[in-house]
């Protein structure tokens, strides 16, 4: 129950966003939701006085549809069986002439009939407001379709009934398309209805998004729980859940985390009784803890193929999240990412500058710090239509967060030059990871998969898996497989996976290092100065692979003869460059002379030679641009 009381915590801490409308990047709303209330998407907005008379009314456009709605447990999980809502809801409830306009109900259910019995307990209680009492006032007359009709919100065929829907017969009959068929994707009898009080010189909220509404209706609900019960959550004897939270997914509208519908015995196999014995959730707690976490997913949730990633603290909600590479992280949190790092002349202190924005970025977040704050990281995703699973769930302090977040971008940083128009010196996201080892195309199932596992390598400071970091060696191996972008980026994420598998201590980065006398740190520069020396030959227009990169995979398995085959190739190339083509013969001698002899074998490369390979490769060019600099300045 940990990860329920930690929603429920967040709750608490941030009861001052409770009904308070925010926006997704999107342009859509969502908010904290009060206990006891849900979201829909209301098309017609009705308007009484308060002596409860008919005001006026509109059709909502969709961008201002959404609205917060008062619900019981019964139903906000209502299925087809007729449960209504306790004051915004559709026709078939809220409209006392509904069958007299052509909608269709069962004789015996008479959802109105339900509906105003509700809503008239409900301004008869202790707990009512005059906003509730003249709203039920004007639905008790019953002639909320005939009111919609004659404002023509609503509108009739030829036989006074509902038009349904809008087609080409029904727009040569009637001619223009009226405003309600815009923004309703089913037939008129769906409409649903929200309700707001005019008052002169009015400058309370409205009914839907009023705090006042709000408590009425929960102080009101709470006097219709269930008895007291022991929460397995809070541990306080208070009124327990018969139904819990759906809608938390947001592609699996139905899906629950917690759920015991079935009384036919399959679900607990004789080991309890009834679902409570499972977990006994209160009421409050539940509603809390599934409010929370909707408003979460809303708020900084990242899906990949179904699957939530979820990241959030407990007294400020927004923490950077583990899995973004460097420059959306510092997007993420508001922080300018320095352009200086991006292409540094003195690559050698690139690392140290880079170090230094990490610093000051999270510096934010830890001097805002709380006493025992805590970081609480989430994956769910739904297996079914109305099952949904938490697959991973970690707490720890937002310290000991903010420390290994810094650590894994410290410690998997290489230089990348994939994100247009900003290369960055730091750690790659965990989707370009996993779509770097399996390819673009790979299978979601698998991308999404490989995105879990390196949660905990990056929050918990595991290995890299294995599989993995083959899959990124091979295919950083084979440039010829891919387009030269693609593996150019395959490359330097390889690169920082390899760094991060091989070197704990964090001693390699780009700059090249000529007292490195590793065997395959060397064998990787050789590699490298064979590709820019034929790269350098030939003319620009000319984009074929080098003989370096087309024997670079049979070159990992077996360097030494596979050097032999690649060195004589470079005959031709190195006699076109005449002067240039000396200074990159004497360059291949000189790491050459550093291989000991003993090492100067077929024995297989560790993934170190493409950090020999990526560092010598950078030099070199690094070096022409700085030549045609210094040229343009004479």
């Amino acid at each position: 129950m940990g990860w329920l009381n930690d929603l429920y915590q967040t709750y608490e801490n941030n009861l001052d966003q409770v009904g308070k409308v925010e926006l997704r990047k999107n342009g859509s709303e969502y908010t904290l939701l009060p206990i006891g209330h849900t979201t829909q998407n209301a098309q017609v907005e009705v308007v009484v006085d308060l002596e409860g008379n008919f005001y006026s009314a509109k059709v909502i456009d969709k961008e201002n549809s959404t609205t917060v709605v008062p619900c019981s447990e019964e139903s906000f999980s209502r299925t087809s069986k007729p449960v209504p809502h306790p004051l915004h809801d559709k026709l078939m409830y809220t409209a006392g002439d509904f069958d007299k306009f052509g909608g269709k109900v069962s004789a015996k259910d008479l959802p109105h009939q339900l509906y105003i019995n509700n809503l008239k307990e409900w301004a008869d209680s202790d707990y009512s407001h005059n906003y509730i009492k003249a709203i039920y006032r004007y639905l008790k007359q019953g002639r909320l379709i005939q009111d919609l009709v004659q404002y023509s919100v609503l509108h009739l065929d030829e036989y006074g009934k509902l038009i349904y829907k809008w087609d080409k017969n029904t727009a040569d009959k009637y001619g223009d398309k009226p405003e309600i068929f815009k923004v309703l994707n089913e037939t008129q009898d769906k409409v649903f209805v929200r309700f707001d009080v005019h008052q002169p010189m009015k400058l309370t909220a409205r009914v839907w998004n009023d705090l006042d509404i709000y408590n009425s209706y929960i102080n009101f609900y709470k006097t219709k729980l269930s008895s007291n019960d022991i929460c397995y959550v809070s541990g306080n004897l208070i009124p327990k859940a018969s139904k819990h939270s759906s809608g938390i997914h947001p592609n699996a509208a139905n899906a629950k985390l917690i759920s015991a519908n079935d009384s036919s015995g399959y679900t607990y196999r004789g080991r309890f009784e009834k679902g409570e014995d499972v977990a006994n959730i209160s009421y409050d707690v539940s509603q809390k803890a599934h409010n929370a976490l909707k408003w979460l997913i809303n708020k900084q949730g990242k899906q990949i193929d179904g699957r939530v990633f979820l990241v959030w603290g407990d007294d400020q909600p927004t923490v950077p999240f583990p899995q973004d590479d460097i420059v959306s992280l510092f997007e993420e949190i508001g922080f300018e990412y320095n352009k200086g790092v991006q292409v540094e002349e003195n690559q050698n202190k690139t690392h140290e500058i880079f170090a230094n924005e990490v610093n000051k970025a999270l510096a934010g977040y830890k001097s805002n710090l709380q006493y025992q704050a805590k970081v609480n990281v989430i994956i769910l995703e739904a297996f079914s239509k109305g099952r949904l699973s938490v697959l991973y769930y970690r707490n720890l302090t937002q310290e000991e967060y903010l420390k290994r977040l810094e650590y894994w971008h410290h410690t998997c940083t290489w230089l990348h030059k994939y994100k247009k128009g900003k290369n960055f010196d730091g750690a790659p996201s965990s989707r370009d990871i996993a779509e770097a080892a399996y390819g673009r195309n790979a299978n979601k199932k698998v991308i999404k998969d490989t995105v879990e596992r390196l949660l905990p390598c990056v929050i918990d400071g595991q290995r890299i898996p294995i599989d993995l970091y083959r899959n990124l060696y091979h295919r950083a191996s084979n440039p010829i497989s891919m387009d030269q972008w693609e593996w150019r980026k395959v490359l330097s994420i390889t690169c920082a996976i390899t760094k991060k598998h091989l070197d704990q201590k964090g001693e390699y980065n780009v700059s090249l290092d000529p007292n490195n006398t590793n065997r395959d740190y060397l064998f990787g520069r050789l590699l490298a100065i064979a590709d820019v020396l034929e790269r350098r030959a030939l003319s620009s227009e000319d984009d074929r692979a080098s003989n370096a990169l087309r024997y670079m995979n049979t070159f990992a398995q077996h360097p030494a003869r596979t050097w032999g085959i690649i060195q004589a190739n470079l005959q031709p190339y190195q006699a076109r460059l005449g002067s240039n083509g000396v200074y990159y013969s004497r360059l291949i001698d000189e790491v050459a002379s550093q291989i000991d002899v003993s090492d100067f074998n077929n024995k297989k490369l560790s993934g170190l030679y493409l950090l020999g390979f990526y560092s010598q490769r950078h030099e070199l060019y690094k070096s022409k641009e700085e030549r045609q600099k210094s040229n343009k300045n004479d």
